[in-house]
């Protein structure tokens, strides 16, 4: 553990830089998936190509992976650009089918009820459709993270420094205290960041936590009360509109 203590500065160094080398992919990913995902919804024709064929880029070795994108694309590979753009790229591949599950999930007659109230559609989808969707989208972001954060260590490979230095140096000393630290900073940015994440959504997405919100599992019984096996034809009426309404507006 003296180590530990005579290098705890090169540790928080590292550290941050592994943040930085992760955080980025994470968003990026995020933002590229989204209109991606919508294509593979929206779309069914091509859902199962741009599911299949997204969900195929995981399956590239890393290091494989980052050899050859710099060989396609001209750029040196002993830099951070290229570590980065190989973890967006499995960042989309999680995010893409998260993203057009997450919009599947969301009620038609919520959809509806949005089209009625005069929303257009591309207010529709940031305003109402997005945001239900976001428990699932929420659920696969958290798992794009931790894989991003964890990925990011074979950077040193290519000679990236970020924690996956500790791994390396540790071995090839052998200093098993240093490996540990590595492993150790890596377990607890992937904790902190899902962490994080969770609180966030919790934050945009107060409904989530409710198993009877517009976001849960609940939301499909309150918008679908026409439709339950306790409630006939003849149910359906001002009270079942309201509470599209009411969701529409939850999630506005």
């Amino acid at each position: 553990m003296s180590w530990v203590g005579d290098n705890l500065d090169l540790i928080l160094r590292l550290t941050l830089v592994h943040l930085r080398q992760s955080a980025i992919p994470i968003v990026v990913g995020l933002l590229l998936s989204i209109p991606l995902g919508w294509v593979a919804w929206r779309y069914r024709l091509v859902r199962g190509p741009v599911i299949v064929l997204t969900g195929l880029l995981y399956t590239i070795p890393s290091l494989a992976l980052l050899i050859l994108l710099p060989a396609v694309f001209g750029y040196s590979a002993t830099e951070e650009p290229n570590l980065m753009i190989a973890l967006t790229i499995y960042a989309i591949a999680i995010l893409v089918r998260a993203v057009a599950d997450g919009l599947d999930s969301v009620d038609p007659d919520v959809r509806k009820a949005a089209t009625a109230m005069g929303y257009a559609a591309p207010r529709r989808f940031f305003a109402v459709e997005l945001p239900l969707a976001g428990p699932v989208i929420l659920a696969g972001l958290r798992v794009a993270a931790v894989s991003t954060i964890s990925l990011a260590t074979v950077g040193i490979l290519i000679g990236v420094t970020n924690l996956g230095y500790l791994f390396t140096n540790g071995l090839q000393r052998r200093i098993i205290v240093e490996v540990l630290a590595g492993v150790v900073a890596v377990v607890v940015i992937a904790l902190v960041i899902d962490l994080l994440l969770v609180m966030l959504g919790r934050m945009l997405m107060p409904w989530s936590r409710s198993p009877t919100g517009p976001g849960g599992a609940g939301s499909l019984s309150l918008s679908k009360g026409a439709g339950s096996k306790d409630a006939g034809p003849k149910d359906a009426g001002p009270d079942d509109a309201g509470s599209k309404r009411a969701i529409v507006r939850a999630a506005a």
